[in-house]
């Protein structure tokens, strides 16, 4: 598998659960995925979730109102998230935000010369902030992808995908955490990852 296929894969999944969907980063993305187009250019997945993930997304209402309201419901609240999107709510003893794991993260990379460009104050562990650094890693450091995806990224992201497709109450959100499991199962397969660290999750 290409660098060029894993950067493309993390790209489209890191914004579809980075930004909302009347965004101009997701409106695209939206369109693609309720096409069939995608799903023999999809390198990361297999055959079987890609259809899963086709069938939920031909399936779902992506009218503004509704799938803005699953945005929010699951990405901003004003309730508690039911798959909060942050590593450190499932690496820490107290699921906070901003936690040890989020400062073990951005420790990593500032040793590595990584700087975020964030808008706003994120956690540098939202799922789809790590996505897309992900991408990033693809093209620029590549020698670096497997420790990052190894050590920070792929203790929790299962866990988190897990809940995301079983509280979506949406097919949208169900056919991405079908579509990014999958694909990050490829990803560790093609990169031939030392094993996953056995790290234990709180939530």
């Amino acid at each position: 598998m290409s660098a060029e296929s894993i950067s493309l894969s993390a790209k489209v999944l890191g914004a579809m659960l980075f930004y909302p969907p009347d965004s101009e980063q997701v409106q695209p993305l939206i369109a693609l995925l309720k096409s069939n187009d995608w799903v023999p250019m999809w390198p990361c997945a297999t055959p079987e979730a890609k259809a899963c993930a086709a069938e939920l997304f031909a399936e779902a209402n992506v009218s503004a109102e509704e799938l803005n309201d699953a945005w929010q419901r699951l990405f901003v609240g004003p309730y508690a998230l039911p798959a909060p999107p942050w590593g450190s709510v499932y690496l820490d003893k107290e699921s906070v935000i901003f936690g040890d794991s989020t400062l073990a993260l951005r420790q990593w990379m500032r040793l590595n010369h990584i700087e975020p460009h964030l808008k706003q104050a994120e956690p540098e562990d939202h799922i789809g902030l790590m996505l897309m650094l992900s991408a990033w890693l693809a093209e620029n450091s590549p020698q670096l992808l497997g420790e990052f995806l190894t050590v920070h990224l792929m203790p929790w992201a299962g866990r988190y995908f897990e809940l995301l497709g079983m509280k979506a109450e949406h097919p949208w959100y169900e056919g991405v955490a079908v579509l990014a499991e999958s694909t990050l199962s490829g990803w560790r397969e093609a990169l031939v990852l030392e094993a996953i660290p056995a790290k234990e999750l709180y939530f």
